[in-house]
């Protein structure tokens, strides 16, 4: 049988609100990196003014390394349920599955050289191939592979903190590259798009590094397997039946996962802290917002106000992109020059102005199409066939 892409009578509601959910948060983290010169600064040491550190720390235990675990959690589940879905009619999933994956990884290469350095799409692709292996495993392996891949990883870094007596160190401002910083004001704040473009190739040579590569392996495969597990076990679909489920990982991750988060800032910053803080208490408290989200989904008017998250998540590729087309135009200076002039609390607020922005415009988006703009494109090259959802 041919496999086809799904229906709109399909879709998994709650799944399309975590989506559009998360877009809020990347947009909350991606937003530093649009207006200042990272990654060649630490922001723990950035700030100087009060209002700034304050919103800075909010943000670092609220949002800051909770939404990529989530999205890439939602990620391996979407993959994963694809991988059923082509099972269930007989359909060979790997026709296909691979093809997704190179087009995700082509749009996030432009999205990289063109617009902006702070892609996520080719880690997600570079890790979606690997993903693909796993998914002829049961839930319980999936999730076994997972915690093992993460748990390696926390064993090693751990292993170099005892060790080298890091551990109960306090964290000291890293030394930075003054060059490097001028270098990225000067292009972004008063350079036209050609040295945009060329600063922009500097900075992919940190994103993108052989470290980040491997990184990606132990930070975001794990959580893909994660979600697939979760898609083999059908957690999403089965809320109403795992209701004592979804309540407690929506209370004991949320309380766990912001109490390690804020652990730095209750107690003195030290290096490993700082790590359980990124590392572990980012995607427990995504698990949280997960169980949180889950349990509102449960509730019928709940849904009915949520559903313009669900729209955006619907095209939450699209409106990714145009978050990114956005921000440059808003803060380089071929668009309407705010690099470096703005203060955290202005920056947050321009992200969910923008985000709400994006919300209405998918309200109106689908009032006449089916799908967003490159989900259509991605669609339309994997299946090459006439896309109109029932």
């Amino acid at each position: 049988m041919n496999f086809q892409p799904t229906t709109l009578n399909e879709r998994v509601h709650s799944i399309d609100i975590l989506r559009g959910f998360s877009l809020l948060g990347i947009l909350l983290v991606n937003m530093f990196a649009f207006y200042l010169p990272m990654p060649h600064i630490d922001l723990g040491s950035w700030f100087t003014e009060a209002p700034d550190i304050i919103w800075h720390q909010t943000l670092d235990i609220y949002v800051q390394s909770s939404f990529y675990p989530l999205f890439s959690m939602l990620f391996g589940y979407g993959l994963a349920m694809q991988f059923m879905k082509a099972e269930t009619i007989g359909s060979n999933f790997y026709q296909f599955g691979p093809k997704r994956l190179i087009i995700l990884l082509i749009i996030g290469l432009l999205h990289a050289f063109f617009i902006w350095w702070g892609d996520i799409l080719t880690m997600y692709a570079f890790c979606g191939f690997f993903l693909l292996l796993f998914l002829r495993f049961s839930g319980g392996w999936l999730l076994t592979f997972g915690l093992i891949i993460n748990g390696f990883m926390h064993l090693f870094f751990i292993a170099i903190f005892a060790l080298t007596g890091m551990s109960n160190m306090e964290v000291e401002a890293p030394a930075v590259d003054i060059v490097m910083i001028n270098d990225a004001i000067t292009a972004y704040g008063v350079g036209n798009w050609l040295d945009a473009f060329f600063q922009r190739l500097k900075d992919l040579s940190l994103q993108m590094g052989v470290s980040m590569w491997i990184s990606a392996l132990t930070t975001i495969l794990p959580y893909m397997l994660i979600g697939a597990a979760a898609a083999k076990w059908r957690l999403i679909e089965r809320a109403k039946e795992l209701k004592g489920l979804w309540i407690t990982l929506a209370i004991v991750f949320l309380v766990l996962g912001i109490l390690i988060k804020s652990a730095p800032y209750t107690f003195t910053r030290t290096y490993l802290l700082d790590y359980l803080k990124v590392y572990v208490g980012g995607p427990i408290l995504s698990v949280g917002y997960i169980g949180i989200m889950i349990c509102l989904c449960m509730i019928p008017f709940i849904v009915k106000i949520l559903a313009p998250l669900a729209r955006a998540g619907r095209m939450s590729l699209s409106l990714y992109i145009m978050q990114s087309i956005i921000c440059t135009l808003l803060f380089y200076h071929f668009g309407f020059s705010l690099y470096g002039e703005i203060d955290v609390q202005t920056g947050t607020l321009i992200a969910i102005g923008i985000f709400i922005v994006q919300v209405i415009f998918a309200e109106l988006w689908f009032i006449k199409f089916k799908q967003g703009p490159l989900e259509w494109l991605v669609k339309k090259l994997i299946y090459k066939t006439t896309l109109s959802e029932k």
